[in-house]
């Protein structure tokens, strides 16, 4: 299987800088050129997180997980849009496969070092989703930046963590396995109870079933248990 474009890693100090800016240029370069004249694809949402949100373009959401980050990157990917992912250096690139992402459209930018929010802000223009797990302490004022990035490129910046601003923050309440029972036998299935929250509106949750393949489905519950769902950017 094809891989995924991967930067190498830069650190502070040690004088890559203007290489990486270079190396960004080429890549911007690059994929514009091979989005000339094709219509920009629609975003979508995962369908087991469709009754909860629906992604908005020039928006900017905040999830605890790395298997949120993914259900969110996934959809976009498989309808052929380019993403990104910036500072996630744990991010396996087998999980995001696994998960649907299109490792052939999709750029690794694992160890940004201080150069995360000039990477940020270069893939902002080219691709779809941009995945970030930026450094702790983002401040309103660097959000603000890239918000108004967001908007003037139509992109989705899905946040591994805390991001001011954000449209919605997506979170894992509860986790349970299944497969392991009485003691014995291999965890093969995984339980989540993800809730949504946006502003000073109520919580919203959804069950869903995470399993070893990467997939990710909704688990039958008595919807009065749920509340109706909300979906961002409407009214």
């Amino acid at each position: 299987m094809p891989g995924p474009i991967a930067l190498a890693d830069s650190r502070p100090g040690d004088g890559s800088g203007g290489a990486r800016a270079d190396t960004l240029r080429q890549l911007q370069d690059r994929i514009a050129g091979m989005q000339d004249g094709v219509p920009r694809i629609p975003v979508v949402t995962h369908p087991a997180l469709a009754g909860l949100l629906q992604l908005r373009t020039g928006s900017a959401y905040e999830v605890d997980s790395a298997a949120l980050a993914l259900a969110l990157l996934a959809p976009p990917s498989q309808e052929g849009s380019w993403t990104a992912v910036v500072g996630a250096g744990d991010l396996g690139v087998e999980a995001a496969a696994e998960t649907g992402v299109d490792l052939t459209r999709t750029i690794l930018v694992p160890d940004p070092g201080e150069h995360w929010l000039e990477a940020t802000a270069a893939l902002v223009d080219v691709v779809t989703v941009v995945l970030l797990q930026p450094p702790p302490g983002v401040t309103e004022r660097t959000a603000s930046r890239i918000s108004a990035r967001l908007r003037k490129r139509s992109t989705v910046l899905v946040v591994l963590g805390r991001w001011p601003g954000s449209e919605a923050r997506l979170e894992v309440e509860r986790s349970t396995w299944t497969g392991a029972e009485r003691g014995h036998g291999r965890l093969r299935d995984r339980r989540i109870v993800v809730g949504v929250r946006r502003g000073a509106a109520p919580v919203r949750r959804t069950e869903l079933e995470l399993t070893a393949g990467g997939g990710l489905r909704p688990v039958a519950t008595d919807a009065a248990d749920l509340g109706s769902p909300i979906v961002l950017g409407a009214g």
